[in-house]
């Protein structure tokens, strides 16, 4: 296992199988991160974080496997902002995302539409090999309207 951790832009790199079990320990990891951080496993934050993390490492695994090639989960604490950057890279750069609408009784279909209401902003770009998909969440509740009360 290759895990790194920096500071003070705190961040987790990690390299995982391209698997149903890579995508399970991707979701996990980003919940224990965000905990020794400082945001609860309960919390709002973490919750949307395993959410994203869950849809963008099925979509690796399912889309993006190439036999033989992991996944890369990345995970950057942005404190200046208040952010959290959620990468996830896959080796396939032979298919482009598509956001696809499922009709209502498909079982599939439906990851990148979560992550488009979830997430922040979030994007795609290419790697020398592959690709990465990207998604960035405040790491405190958004008050809505002008009141004060969240």
């Amino acid at each position: 296992m290759n895990l790194q951790i920096s500071t003070p832009q705190t961040q987790l790199v990690q390299r995982l199988s391209a698997t149903p079990r890579g995508a399970r320990l991707a979701r996990r990891l980003t919940a224990s991160s965000l905990a020794s951080w400082g945001y609860p496993y309960d919390g709002e934050p973490t919750e949307t974080a395993q959410l994203l993390v869950a849809e963008l490492a099925a979509n690796a695994v399912t889309h993006g496997r190439v036999a033989g090639r992991d996944f890369e989960l990345r995970l950057a604490h942005l404190p200046e902002e208040n952010t959290l950057r959620i990468e996830v890279s896959d080796p396939r750069g032979d298919r482009p995302l598509r956001i696809l609408r499922a009709a209502p009784g498909d079982v599939h279909g439906r990851g990148l539409i979560v992550v488009e209401a979830l997430a922040r902003t979030w994007g795609v770009r290419e790697r020398v090999v592959g690709k990465t998909v990207w998604a960035e969440i405040p790491l405190t509740p958004e008050r809505r309207g002008g009141s004060g009360t969240p």
